[in-house]
């Protein structure tokens, strides 16, 4: 990698901007590109990145923008933001463009980016996410707290190049490199259930209704999400500020009138999730279910091990995301249909 190389971000979203902002504030070789709207914005008024609730005391941050996506071309690290819903189509879009020349990193939940990336591009940096963030407009961006980045390659390729980058982020945001990339991603899945369950009811945009189903029904998802992930041969990998796996245990399997305080709490701290934007804010149909809980389905298949719990909000979810309007559900429908398959057995 040159010295100082110019850096891309395709796709500035809740991640991919709060990343740029910080890393412009720092590093002077950094652009941003998007749909147009966006960049005109972003031109205009740079990126406002916030942490959660100072929205008023934040300070914009110039950011330089593409003005067409043949500019790509001479860029050195593109950083792919997209969800993996439009990860492939963006790749080709790249590929076309850039060959197999840049320096990819990839900022996208779950694993299938590790399918589809491959089939256009040699160099792959995989940035698992420790933190979360929303975006409240094109270039306003609210974060729970800033990092960290973790960073790693399939079979801990490109030793040099990883660390190069790492360095470059790191003026930025904390970030970190690891040498077992598959523990850092399934670690971050596991976290990652939860999405579908608070976007399926609407947490924290509707009244909760039954705080102890919610408790049951999420505890056991990310307890069902460790198994598996174990069963497959996985490590632990701890991310940031996210619960460990011996919490996850712990608050499935103790009883819940001694974990229900702590239990809320946390949970009042919950941000809305990326899927919940895409569905509920966006109304749209797609989302990070299949690349996330789908996933957890088909490696507990293959490793024979029960997850009803996620079983039943999974499928849910598949129904109710699918129609015309989705509307949040009561958590009592979602523990009925759980409750179906608990049964079953």
């Amino acid at each position: 990698m040159k010295d100082s190389p110019k850096i891309a971000f395709f796709g500035v979203g809740a991640i991919g901007g709060s990343v740029a902002a910080w890393l412009a504030e720092a590093y002077d070789n950094v652009h941003v590109f998007d749909r147009p709207e966006i960049l005109d914005t972003i031109q205009k008024k740079g990126i406002t990145a916030y942490l959660q609730n100072g929205a008023g005391s934040a300070a914009a941050v110039p950011v330089k923008v593409i003005g067409s996506i043949e500019e790509l071309s001479r860029f050195d690290i593109i950083v792919i933001g997209v969800k993996n819903y439009s990860l492939e189509a963006s790749a080709k879009e790249i590929h076309e463009i850039t060959g197999d020349r840049p320096l990819i990193i990839a900022m996208q939940n779950g694993a299938e980016n590790q399918k589809i990336l491959p089939l256009y591009f040699s160099h792959v940096v995989y940035c698992v996410i420790g933190y979360n963030a929303w975006m409240d407009g094109p270039g306003v961006i609210g974060y729970q707290k800033k990092g960290p980045l973790i960073f790693g390659t399939m079979g801990n390729r490109d030793p040099e190049e990883l660390k190069a980058a790492a360095e470059i982020f790191n003026l930025g945001v904390e970030t970190v490199v690891v040498n077992r990339l598959q523990d850092a991603v399934h670690s971050k899945i596991i976290i990652n259930l939860s999405n579908s369950l608070t976007t399926l009811i609407g947490h924290n945009l509707k009244p909760l209704g039954d705080e102890a189903l919610f408790q049951k029904i999420l505890t056991n998802m990310l307890l069902e999400g460790v198994r598996t992930v174990q069963a497959a041969g996985y490590g632990q990998c701890k991310i940031g500020g996210m619960p460990s796996w011996g919490l996850v245990r712990a608050g499935a399997m103790l009883p819940r009138f001694l974990t229900r305080k702590i239990f809320l709490k946390n949970t009042r701290k919950m941000v809305i999730s990326s899927m919940a934007q895409d569905i509920i804010q966006r109304g749209g149909h797609e989302s990070e279910l299949e690349s996330i809980n789908g996933y957890l389905l088909s490696l507990a298949e293959k490793h024979g091990v029960n997850v009803p719990y996620n079983r039943g909000v999974y499928g849910l979810c598949r129904k109710e995301f699918a129609k015309e309007k989705f509307e949040p559900l009561d958590v009592k429908a979602v523990w009925q249909e759980v409750e179906k398959l608990l049964g079953s057995q």
